[in-house]
Formats: C-alpha cells, sequence, structure tokens
C-alpha cells in the first residue's frame, strides 16, 4: 500500500468525525492505536480541522475584541502543535530508512515527506469544504458550479501531490534522496528570542 492510501481513509475519518458536532471545542476521540503512525496522521488532520473553523470564527466582523485576542492564542497554540506533529511524523520516516543505503548521486528534497502529508492534510479539508459548497441549495447554480470548477481542480490537485508524495518515499526507500530534517526555528515563540518577550523581564 503507498503511504498516501493509508493517509486518505483516516483524514477523511478524522475530517468527518470533527463534523458530527462542528464544534472547535469537542474533545478529541483517537480511534488508532497511540503513538503509531495512524494516531499521528489522525491528530495532524483533527488539528487542521480545529484551525480551519478558528481560521473561519476570526474573521467574524462582529467577533468581540477580547474573545478575537483569546481566539488568535489557540490559533498560536495550534500551530506551534501542528508544527511539533509535523517534526514527529518525519520522525517516524527517518527511523522507518535509516538502514536505507543512500546512493553516491542521491539528491534531497525542497522539503521533508512530513511537510508535504501536511499540504495533503489541508488539501482534504479544502476539498471537504468545496464539495459543501456544490452541495448547497441556498445558493445559484453560479456558485454551484464555480466551486465545482474549483473542486475538480483540487480533487487534481490531491493525485498530484499524492503521486509526488509516494514517488519521494520510493526514492527515499531506494537511496535515490535522502532527507534531512530542520527543526522549525519559530522565535516568536520562544521567550529568549522574541524580543518583545525577553524585553519585558
Amino acid at each position: 500500500m503507498k503511504f498516501t492510501e493509508l493517509c486518505a481513509p483516516i483524514f477523511e475519518k478524522s475530517i468527518r468525525d470533527y463534523h458530527v458536532t462542528d464544534n472547535v471545542d469537542t474533545p478529541i476521540k483517537n480511534p488508532y492505536p497511540e503513538r503509531s503512525i495512524e494516531y499521528f496522521l489522525y491528530l495532524k488532520n483533527w488539528i487542521d480541522t480545529v484551525q480551519w473553523h478558528f481560521e473561519d470564527i476570526i474573521r467574524d466582523p462582529e467577533i468581540d475584541p477580547k474573545a478575537a485576542l483569546v481566539l488568535k492564542r489557540r490559533i498560536d497554540k495550534s500551530n506551534q502543535d501542528r508544527t511539533d506533529l509535523v517534526e514527529m511524523i518525519d520522525s517516524y520516516f527517518l527511523d522507518k530508512y535509516k538502514d536505507v543505503k543512500v546512493d553516491a548521486q542521491a539528491t534531497i528534497n525542497t522539503e521533508s515527506p512530513a511537510w508535504a502529508i501536511d499540504r495533503l492534510s489541508i488539501l482534504y479539508l479544502k476539498i471537504y469544504h468545496m464539495q459543501a459548497e456544490v452541495d448547497r441549495t441556498d445558493v445559484d447554480e453560479t456558485h454551484r458550479q464555480k466551486c465545482q470548477e474549483k473542486l475538480n481542480v483540487l480533487l487534481t490537485q490531491r493525485q498530484d501531490l499524492s503521486s509526488a508524495i509516494d514517488q519521494l518515499l520510493d526514492d527515499i526507500a531506494a537511496g535515490r534522496k535522502y532527507m534531512k530534517v530542520y527543526k522549525q526555528m519559530k522565535m516568536y515563540n520562544d521567550p529568549n528570542l522574541n524580543p518583545v518577550l525577553y524585553g519585558n523581564k
């Protein structure tokens, strides 16, 4: 099984599970064994799904400024959780391919496998929500047609990205490419690196 074939039903299940309540405060009920790759993929998409809705809520022009600030803090934490999880998924791949003999002519990719999977997770969300727009009954046909055109592009993009991810993993497994993981050194979250924070000490 290709890795993106493993991802697909997990991402789709996470999105469906979230939309049972469609509430950002719904507790996650991850159905997969803890610390398995399936567990991490479900958690990754759940974080993406909740954050998708955070981003919708914060754009409400009538939102209370105090509530917006609280939500901004939640978005910041969600971004950090997302980054941490991507790095954990990359650690899974580093361990999986640690014994591969790398070809002398091997090249490195522009992004790690997990950051490509991050984009795939978000693409599943885009497809879900664009399909919802296509299915709306309270809009005119022009709206639905425009959304269908966008949906068709997203579906093609998902096919292409899935193929590219699987090809990258095949290349890493064969030693034609190698991977490095650079930790996301986010300075604004670090009280020792953000001048606004360390200036207030």
